[in-house]
């Protein structure tokens, strides 16, 4: 018998000729969806932000009848400046879908699914993860969550499963995208804390972009770049000839996963030359004089032979630097996702701080995020933080995160959650027996898919809550629960440069679809924990718990008075704490007066010997794989992109692997032709693209089809135990 009051449940949503109304849910004291345009109104333009990469755009949402119908880009807000991508002019169209889930799903045999009601599904997920963790413990179920969902859903979820639910073990796909540059900036300035404003792209005389290919994965930043009055020079380091490569003053292709040895090259011609700022690290750093004897060893020789760059190509590189007034340095997932992603980070961190390039306009060591909230979920997600930036394994943070939330101690946990891949070894171990999933689809993105899938298969019960039911993870799931998307709910998230942004509800979700808010809300009520969030009552009201949660924090945000002040101010960035009393400026940079978040206030320099590549090219496998972003009109593993009519004219409808002419003519492969690409983990077939933009031996393929996992190595930064998705050892074959 469910914890909840059945009648109470009617009167909460209830079926109406096929269709939820939601009337409580729509109050302002109800589940948080917000209260729907009055259909009486004229037609009206809102803005809120763009829900798909982390540039955080901000869009007119046109409204007719109180509905969003169409989008164009807001032409004053600091972000976009009037810019959007195409994944902006479709963010509603994908809203649309017949792909949708609209109602509850349990599944009745391996590939049929069957509608319930809302009762009968979260009845049946408390009886079964309540059943699993009084057999085999409270860690024997954990949830992998999103970057994708507002920050208030986040907090929810992350307070809701580990302090309401007792679970201990909780990670989001950040982890595939982020944790290298949030473990990287944790230990070199002491806080996961990106310090750049996008206006630092126009204010740079001298860029370098490492692993990053902006005009594909970053449209709108690049075009920032184009506005950048002081003709910069533009570095590339990218072991393919990227489309932001060809628009570079400078390439360095170098081999894969050969930016350390690089850097610590680059940083030890910097110390010969004496083109230091010496008085930057005395005053703020420690450990320079370590680094600078660890780096004796990357002589000009060494980094010639492990790179295959030139002499002159490198010291012209350490000369821009060096001549360079205001150097930024942007890194996004040819960094990240390595493994060794954050010594490498770190790297360009330590180049940046050796040279003083921190802290002023057009300077940084720059991390580009990927999804539209990743910060909204390295800060409030409760996985790899407690809420709020504050430490699980610190006891004044958990007593201070129980008393802002009137909760016993006790009932946050004083270990940090497993991570990602070890929540699904744990499951291949047996010791995680249930699995929810929330807004993410690791079925297609997790590394080595078909071994993820066949663990997946082993759980005793998966729970899938997302926008669409036929992602490739919902078909692992005995329990589908429908959720809205971005512009079906409200909320905040927080974008690549720290900057607050307003998500709004312009439009129903269909069927039976609730906000993840509402969900979570309603199972705490079945779960029987719902006293615990009695505050919680809508995003909001969260809002406000999360201002408090930061009080104190780098992350500081107590002095944003509610949603409307960020909408008026066009969006603010963090640190804004309450004892400002003026409108934060629009362009707000970290580290200006040169302290840290470390006790000393100090920064830090890290460093250590390169990893040998663990699976490189052997006579069986000669090939070195590279994986990463296709299209401007693709995303992620396109459960949304897909379902755009406009998007999908945009991009090649079937995958392919491009092919250096030199491979390509002594394999006898044609332009188009269908081969087979192989790992020693799986096989895929491909169209051949044969192109100059991979050096000979080396093939690429884009993340975004379906099969490409198939053949990654279930490798990972140990420090941030972060994917290695981007080299791995494969063969072609002819079709």
């Amino acid at each position: 018998m469910s914890i909840i009051d059945r009648s109470k449940l009617t009167s909460l949503i209830h079926q109406k000729e096929g269709h939820l109304t939601r009337e409580l849910l729509l109050s302002p004291g109800g589940f948080g969806l917000g209260k729907v345009p009055d259909k009486n109104l004229p037609d009206a333009v809102t803005q809120m932000v763009c829900g798909f990469c982390g540039t955080g755009c901000n869009l007119n949402i046109h409204l007719k009848d109180g509905e969003g119908v169409c989008i164009t880009p807001t032409t004053e807000y600091p972000v976009n400046l009037g810019m959007a991508c195409p994944k902006g002019w479709e963010a509603l169209s994908v809203l649309k879908s017949p792909d949708r889930a609209v109602s509850p799903l349990v599944k009745k045999s391996p590939s049929h699914w069957e509608p319930v009601d809302w009762d009968t599904a979260l009845s049946l997920f408390t009886r079964k993860f309540k059943g699993i963790q009084q057999q085999y413990g409270p860690e024997s179920v954990a949830f992998l969550s999103t970057g994708q969902m507002v920050t208030e859903e986040m907090a929810f979820l992350g307070a809701l499963a580990k302090f309401g639910m007792g679970m201990i073990h909780g990670d989001g796909n950040t982890r595939q995208c982020m944790a290298s540059a949030v473990t990287a900036y944790k230990q070199s300035f002491g806080f996961d804390a990106p310090p750049f404003t996008y206006q630092d792209l126009e204010e740079s005389d001298v860029l370098v972009f490492v692993g990053a290919n902006p005009c594909i994965a970053h449209p709108i930043m690049w075009e920032r770049v184009m506005r950048n009055p002081h003709q910069p020079e533009i570095i590339v380091v990218d072991p393919r000839k990227t489309e932001t490569a060809m628009q570079a003053t400078q390439h360095l292709q170098i081999y894969p996963k050969s930016d350390l040895p690089l850097f610590y090259g680059i940083a030890r011609i910097l110390i010969e030359k004496d083109y230091l700022d010496k008085e930057y690290i005395q005053e703020h750093t420690e450990d320079f004089e370590a680094f600078a004897a660890h780096v004796k060893d990357y002589s000009i020789e060494r980094v010639v032979t492990e790179t295959g760059l030139s002499q002159a190509a490198i010291e012209h590189f350490a000369e821009l630097i060096h001549s360079g007034k205001r150097v930024s340095f942007w890194w996004t997932m040819g960094v990240n996702q390595s493994y060794q992603g954050v010594r490498t980070a770190q790297s360009l961190i330590n180049l940046a701080l050796m040279t003083g390039n921190i802290g002023r306009p057009g300077t940084g060591p720059n991390s580009i995020t990927g999804q539209c909230n990743a910060m909204g979920s390295r800060l409030f997600s409760n996985t790899t933080n407690l809420l709020g930036g504050h430490d699980f394994l610190d006891a004044e943070d958990r007593a201070k995160v129980a008393e802002t939330l009137s909760i016993p101690v006790d009932r946050i946990p004083s270990e940090n959650s497993w991570p990602y891949h070890k929540i699904i070894e744990g499951i291949l171990s047996g010791k995680i027996k249930g699995l929810w999933v929330i807004c993410t689809n690791p079925a297609h993105s997790w590394i080595n898919q078909g071994q993820v899938r066949d663990i997946l298969d082993r759980l005793d019960f998966l729970v899938v809550q997302d926008m669409y039911h036929t992602t490739e993870t919902a078909r692992h799931a005995d329990l589908i629960l429908p959720a809205a998307g971005w512009g079906e709910k409200e909320g905040t998230f927080i974008n690549a440069e720290r900057r607050i942004g307003r998500v709004k509800r312009v439009t129903r979700a269909p069927g039976q679809a609730l906000s993840d808010f509402s969900i979570f809300k309603l199972i705490a009520q079945y779960w029987g924990c719902s006293e615990m969030f009695s505050e919680w009552k809508s995003p909001e009201d969260v809002f406000q718990i999360m201002k408090q949660l930061t009080v104190g924090q780098p992350c500081d945000i107590s002095g944003i008075e509610n949603y409307a002040a960020i909408e008026e101010q066009g969006g603010i960035q963090w640190p804004f704490p309450e004892s400002e009393t003026e409108p934060p400026d629009q362009q707000r940079r970290l580290f200006a007066d040169g302290q840290f978040f470390h006790k000393n206030g100090r920064a830090r320099f890290i460093f250590s010997d390169p990893t040998k590549m663990p699976e490189p090219p052997n006579e069986q496998y000669p090939f070195i794989l590279l994986t990463g972003r296709g299209t401007a009109s693709q995303w992620h593993t396109q459960t949304r992109t897909k379902n755009s009519d406009v998007l999908r004219k945009l991009y090649p409808e079937r995958i392919y692997v491009e092919i250096n002419p030199q491979d390509a003519s002594h394999h006898s492969i044609k332009p188009n032709e269908w081969i087979f690409v192989e790992s020693q983990r799986g096989r895929l077939r491909a169209r051949a693209f044969v192109t100059q933009s991979v050096q000979p031996g080396q093939l690429f393929i884009p993340m975004h089809y379906e099969p490409t996992n198939q053949l990654t190595d279930a490798v990972f930064d140990p420090h941030s135990s972060q994917p290695s998705y981007k080299c791995c050892a494969v063969r072609i074959l002819k079709n």
